[in-house]
């Protein structure tokens, strides 16, 4: 049954206010356009609505089931109005984030608290991923926005925003290397012991193509999927890594590592990257945060590929 959300109204007012005239007026129209809305709901229900009393009207058994759908309908609107209202002031709703894990520390440590306690109502759900999980995750709409390093075109994926991030040579702060005044060459770096990432990680494509276009081979020592493990391997003296500059920003803050350039054009010019998907219309919220990552992330400043 399709009740017309209109005729309730009238329905309600004039049970509210005890009689047509006093509902015809609160609603500022004429009394015979109330009378005629409520017959057509009379209709509809098969059942009269309103009876007379020396008191006024008052509503009939039925009257008063339909009373009561209108009061439980009101109170529904009520509260979808209060929801949209306080999703609009960016009080409440998700986000939804899949990330490369070099972005993670970048990602935790000021901005995302920053934007947290700003906008305490939203919730934050954050995913790790190689990626082509990251693409997929987007493209697909499970995730909002993705950070990413080293691009991969999709016809499907928008570059929000993206910055130079070159990808350096980690090195422990005793490694021969570590006193190189000039960048390193890629003959150089295929003669030390690395720690990689696993084929298919966006960063080890990137090496992978650099030394394959130099007619090299690099020397992995160490091969893994998790940023931790790069991370200790290389402060350890397993070998050194070929990271950006962000995403080892705690080490050298602590002087555990340094970071050389290397003479590489596809080093030199990488790049990290805030992707969406084309075409999807962004929450407001989603849009809050894409501009806060992109002024607060290290990741989204281009820096020179200077030695600490």
């Amino acid at each position: 049954m399709d009740i017309p959300h209109q005729r309730l109204v009238y329905f309600r007012v004039t049970v509210e206010s005890g009689s047509l005239r006093k509902a015809a007026a609160r609603l500022g129209i004429a009394p015979s356009a109330v009378s005629r809305q409520i017959a057509l709901l009379e209709a509809a229900f098969e059942a009269p609505l309103l009876e007379r009393t020396p008191r006024g009207i008052r509503p009939t058994p039925v009257g008063e089931m339909a009373l009561d759908y209108c009061r439980q309908r009101g109170d529904l609107d009520d509260a979808f109005i209060g929801r949209l209202e306080a999703y609009q002031r960016l009080e409440t709703g998700t986000i939804s984030l899949v990330v490369g894990e070099g972005f993670i520390n970048d990602l935790i440590d000021a901005p995302l608290k920053a934007f947290a306690e700003r906008y305490r109502g939203v919730r934050l759900d954050i995913e790790q991923g190689s990626t082509d999980e990251i693409i997929e995750a987007v493209v697909e709409d499970r995730a909002h926005i993705g950070l990413m390093f080293h691009e991969r075109v999709h016809p499907q994926i928008r570059f929000w925003a993206s910055s130079g991030q070159p990808l350096l040579a980690i090195c422990p702060v005793d490694h021969a290397l570590a006193r190189e005044s000039q960048p390193i060459s890629l003959q150089r770096l295929s003669e030390t012991p690395m720690a990689l990432w696993k084929p298919g990680h966006g960063v080890r494509r990137l090496v992978d193509q650099a030394f394959v276009q130099a007619g090299l081979r690099p020397q992995v020592a160490v091969e893994t999927n998790s940023m931790a493990v790069l991370r200790r391997a290389v402060v350890a003296g397993m070998g050194i890594t070929l990271l950006p500059r962000f995403a080892v920003a705690h080490e050298l803050g602590e002087g555990n590592v340094v970071a050389l350039p290397v003479a590489s054009a596809l080093f030199q010019n990488s790049q990290a990257h805030m992707v969406t998907r084309v075409g999807r219309r962004q929450p407001q919220a989603s849009l809050k945060l894409l501009r806060h990552l992109g002024s607060w992330m290290q990741a989204f400043r281009s820096l020179s590929g200077r030695s600490d």
